[in-house]
C-alpha cells in the first residue's frame, strides 16, 4: 500500500475516524517545511472546516511562515474560518515578522471604509504582535492622510518607544501634528516616571530593605502595563541585581511576548540566582513555549528546580513537552511534592492529548 502524501494527511485533519485525524496531526507537527507548505495550501483550497482546523494546526507549528496567508483568512466569507485565523494569528504573536505586521497594516487601511468587524480583528492583532511597530511607523509617511491618522492613533495605543523618531518625523504632517506631539508627551512622561522609581530603588543601600523595596517598586509601575516593556527591558542589563530582578518580575506580571527572548537571555547569563529564579517565573507567567528546553536543563539545579517545573506546566503549547514525556512519568514519584505535582499534571495533559485515559500507564486496563 502506497504511503500516503503529507497533503493528503492534511485533508485527513478533519476525518471523521479518530485515529486517522491522530495520524494527520502527528504528521504536520513532526514534518517540518512541507507539511508548513501544505498546510498553508491547504488554507487556499479546503473546506471551510479544513481551514479552521489547519490555522489552528499551523498555530501549533508556529512557523513564521504562515503568518501572511493566515492574515488572508481574516476576509474569509466564514465567520469561523476568519476566527480561526485571528486565534492563530494571536497564538503565533510572539514569532510572526513585519511582513505578516505589514499585511495587517494594510488589511487596516484597505477595508477603512467597509469590514467594521474584520478591521478591529486587524487593529487588535497589530496591538499584540511585536513586529507592528516598523510598519505602522511606514504607514505614517503614507500619501493619504487618512492612512497616517490610523497609523498615528494605533501608535499612541501602543505607546512604543520605539516609534518615538516616526513620530517626531511625523510632525511635519499636518493631519498628524497633534497626535505625534501628544503621543510622545505620553511617551517622554512613561519614561521619566520609569526612571524615576527604578532611581530610588537603586539608592537603598540597606540589603534587608530592598527585597520590600522592589515588591513596592513592582506595585507602582505595573500599572503601566505594556507601554513599560521596551524600557524593562533595556533596565533587565542594569548593573544592580535588585533593578534586574525588579524588571523581571514586571515583565512577567505584564505579560507580553516581548519579554520572552530578553528573559530568556537573563536565565542564560546572570549570574545572580535570585535574577534567574524571577526570570523562570515570569517565563513561565508568559507561558511562551520557547524557554522549555532552558527550563529542563534547570530541572536539577536545586535552587531552580520547583521554579522550572511550574514554568513546565504553564507551557500553552504542551506538545513541544512531548520529547521529555518519559522524564516527567519519573517524576511524578520525585520526593518534592511540587515537582511531581507538576510533573503529574503535564503528563496527564500529553496523555489527554493522545486521547489516553488519564493517569494509565502503559495502556493497561483501567480495572486491572
Amino acid at each position: 500500500m502506497p504511503k500516503e502524501t503529507i497533503e493528503t494527511l492534511v485533508s485527513e485533519l478533519i476525518h471523521e475516524e479518530d485515529w486517522r485525524r491522530m495520524r494527520a496531526t502527528a504528521a504536520c507537527l513532526s514534518g517540518g517545511p512541507r507539511a508548513v507548505q501544505a498546510l498553508i495550501h491547504a488554507l487556499q483550497t479546503g473546506s471551510p472546516a479544513l481551514k479552521a482546523e489547519v490555522a489552528a494546526m499551523l498555530a501549533r507549528v508556529n512557523d513564521p511562515q504562515a503568518g501572511v496567508p493566515l492574515v488572508g483568512l481574516l476576509r474569509d466569507e466564514d465567520q469561523a474560518v476568519r476566527k480561526a485565523g485571528a486565534s492563530a494569528l494571536e497564538h503565533m504573536a510572539g514569532v510572526l515578522d513585519e511582513t505578516t505586521a505589514a499585511a495587517l497594516t494594510s488589511l487596516l487601511y484597505e477595508l477603512k471604509d467597509t469590514d467594521e468587524g474584520i478591521r478591529a480583528a486587524a487593529s487588535q492583532l497589530l496591538g499584540v504582535i511585536p513586529n507592528a511597530i516598523s510598519p505602522l511607523c511606514a504607514m505614517l509617511t503614507h500619501q493619504d492622510p487618512e492612512a497616517q491618522i490610523m497609523a498615528a492613533e494605533m501608535l499612541e495605543h501602543l505607546l512604543d518607544p520605539r516609534s518615538s523618531d516616526s513620530l517626531i518625523n511625523a510632525m511635519g504632517q499636518p493631519a498628524v501634528r497633534d497626535l505625534a506631539v501628544r503621543t510622545l508627551k505620553k511617551l517622554s512622561a512613561i519614561r521619566e516616571r520609569i526612571d524615576e522609581v527604578f532611581d530610588g530603588l537603586r539608592a537603598i543601600e540597606e540589603l534587608s530593605e530592598r527585597e520590600e523595596a522592589r515588591m513596592s517598586t513592582v506595585i507602582n509601575l505595573l500599572a503601566i502595563g505594556r507601554p513599560s516593556v521596551e524600557i524593562l527591558i533595556e533596565y533587565l542589563e542594569d548593573d544592580d541585581w535588585v533593578i534586574r530582578e525588579a524588571a523581571a518580575d514586571l515583565l512577567g506580571k505584564i505579560g507580553d511576548v516581548r519579554a520572552v527572548e530578553p528573559l530568556m537571555q537573563r536565565l542564560r547569563i546572570d549570574k545572580d540566582t535570585g535574577v534567574k529564579e524571577l526570570a523562570m517565573k515570569s517565563l513561565g507567567l508568559i507561558g511562551d513555549a520557547r524557554p522549555a528546553q532552558l527550563y529542563i536543563e534547570a530541572i536539577p539545579i536545586r535552587p531552580l528546580r520547583v521554579y522550572a517545573m511550574e514554568a513546565l506546566a504553564k507551557v500553552k503549547d504542551v506538545e513541544v513537552l512531548r520529547p521529555y514525556k518519559e522524564l516527567f512519568d519519573r517524576l511524578r514519584t520525585d520526593r518534592d511534592g511540587l515537582v511531581a505535582y507538576n510533573s503529574g499534571l503535564i503528563a496527564d495533559k500529553l496523555e489527554a492529548l493522545d486521547g489516553t485515559p488519564v493517569g494509565s500507564q502503559g495502556g493497561q486496563d483501567e480495572n486491572e
